[in-house]
């Protein structure tokens, strides 16, 4: 693992987030086949990593752009537990109100400003949050994370040229999971070192072990530090992969079982609990803990209300 100053207590916390979004995603997909919440859900199962040592970059005053593939980072950057799941649920008191849902998932009380169904759609979201944190001369930054389908969509080159010209404060995390749906990286992009393309707007970057959570906290966290220094946007590439399929319906037949196998042998949690910070006492009652809360979390959504239809017209205006 890699060299960050980590105590116990954080160590705790990093492994804590990690089982939870685990057992969260996992127990989703069992909601979807029991037919007790509908709609798109892309699970994140796999990439834990990625949006817990990137989140423990942060201070509380950052900002964070999410994707459809959200939950991860939504709970990563301290969403609580009950309230994302009733989101999901469609229930009143969630997040959003039950408004958002998965694809749409939003947390304010957090900095969290959204997941979006369009490939890409949040990086010029996050572009211009982070001009206008530069116009109010805030020392926030935020973080943008895309897939690697997403980094040959148009909106990148823009966004990221317009960030580079002005030196917004603003990490662009490219979540590289191998494929954009049921496309291979190696079939759509002429480099394999996404990172690599922030070259032609003079934006520096570097690749990481997205499966190590330690890694990709080290390097977010100098990214974050050239942003606050008002030097400019940087880019994470985090090598990971996730475990389901693009969405419930995807039956991953573009993809073999040996390499689903080679990469969950690469597992995170499996790897963090390996580095001897924690006992395995302290580990095993972390994913007790987490297991009882995605339960705890269930039943809160279940037992809360639905929304009041007369309600559907508000909150639409700030």
């Amino acid at each position: 693992m890699a060299g960050v100053n980590i105590s116990k207590e954080e160590a705790k916390k990093l492994l804590l987030q990690m089982y939870e979004i685990r057992f969260f995603e996992d127990k989703i997909m069992d909601l979807l086949a029991e037919n007790m919440i509908d709609g798109g859900s892309h699970l994140y199962a796999g990439e834990e990593a990625v949006a817990v040592g990137s989140c423990a970059a942060l201070r509380p005053d950052d900002y964070i752009a999410s994707t459809h593939r959200g939950h991860g980072h939504a709970i990563a950057k301290g969403g609580k537990i009950n309230e994302l799941m009733a989101e999901i649920f469609g229930k009143e008191t969630g997040c959003c109100k039950g408004k958002g849902g998965s694809l749409h998932l939003a947390d304010p009380a957090t900095n969290n400003l959204g997941a979006t169904g369009i490939v890409g759609g949040n990086i010029p979201v996050a572009t211009g949050a982070a001009l206008a944190i530069k116009m109010d001369k805030k020392s926030s930054v935020i973080l943008c994370y895309f897939g690697d389908g997403a980094i040959n969509q148009g909106v990148f080159h823009e966004s990221i040229n317009m960030a580079a010209v002005w030196k917004l404060p603003v990490v662009y995390i490219c979540e590289n999971n191998l494929y954009g749906m049921s496309g291979a990286v190696t079939k759509v992009c002429s480099i394999t070192d996404l990172y690599k393309k922030g070259c032609a707007y003079n934006v520096p970057g570097e690749a990481v072990d997205g499966m190590n959570v330690l890694a990709v906290k080290e390097a977010v966290l100098r990214a974050c530090e050239r942003a606050r220094k008002g030097d400019g946007p940087s880019i994470v590439e985090c090598k990971t992969y996730r475990y389901y399929g693009h969405s419930r319906s995807d039956p991953r037949a573009y993809r073999t079982k040996e390499e689903e196998k080679e990469w969950q042998e690469k597992d995170a949690m499996v790897a963090f609990r390996k580095t001897g910070i924690l006992t395995k006492e302290e580990c095993d009652t972390i994913e007790q803990q987490a297991h009882k809360e995605i339960d705890d979390a269930v039943k809160f959504a279940v037992d809360s209300p639905w929304p009041d239809p007369k309600e559907v017209t508000e909150d639409l205006y700030v």
